[in-house]
């Protein structure tokens, strides 16, 4: 398969400290085989970074980007602004501030991750760039390989799979709670979270 022997997925972050959310994408990626290559590129710190990104996703044949940013989040709409490549993009809300001194101490964006969704999903006409929800990177793997699907039949197959393990796993979780009640289900489940 060519989606698992090259890159057709370029991953780019504007910090490591997204890292933490970005990683989803690469997990869902990882788990349908899609070879992905990811990048931090930031849109205010590394400006020209971001242009030689775009060239460089455009020579290497990318089929998607997917951009994930907090705060004013412009790196999805500026990656979209050098390629014709399509992008998804991901607001986080969670970042940590590097000069901090707990770097595991989260600094969260001062809309609670608002900013970052309104930053890339109002891109003027013209220049679209899609998004998920605030820290759904997983989301925007799932919607990379949706387009893949379109140019490789047998990743439609493995999202039909992937649905119906999605379907099953719902109905046994009822079943359960049905045999269990709430009170002692949701004990349970909670634990795990834990």
């Amino acid at each position: 398969m060519t989606y698992s022997k090259k890159p057709l997925v370029g991953i780019i972050m504007g910090s490591s400290s997204d890292t933490r959310i970005m990683k989803g994408a690469a997990e869902i990626l990882d788990e349908f085989k899609i070879k992905h290559e990811d990048q931090i590129v930031s849109a205010h710190r590394t400006p020209s970074r971001l242009a030689e990104y775009a060239k460089h996703a455009e020579k290497m044949g990318f089929s998607i980007i997917i951009a994930g940013a907090g705060g004013a989040a412009h790196l999805p709409g500026m990656i979209a602004a050098h390629t014709i490549i399509p992008v998804i993009g991901v607001p986080i809300l969670v970042y940590n501030d590097k000069h901090q001194k707990k770097l595991d101490a989260p600094k969260f964006s001062a809309f609670g991750g608002l900013d970052s969704l309104l930053s890339i999903t109002e891109m003027p006409s013209g220049s679209p760039v899609v998004s998920v929800g605030v820290n759904k990177a997983s989301n925007a793997g799932i919607y990379a390989i949706k387009i893949l699907a379109n140019e490789f039949p047998d990743l439609k197959k493995k999202l039909k799979k992937h649905k119906s393990d999605q379907h099953d796993s719902i109905m046994k979780e009822s079943e359960q709670l049905k045999k269990e009640g709430l009170s002692k289900f949701a004990k349970k489940k909670f634990k795990q979270v834990m």
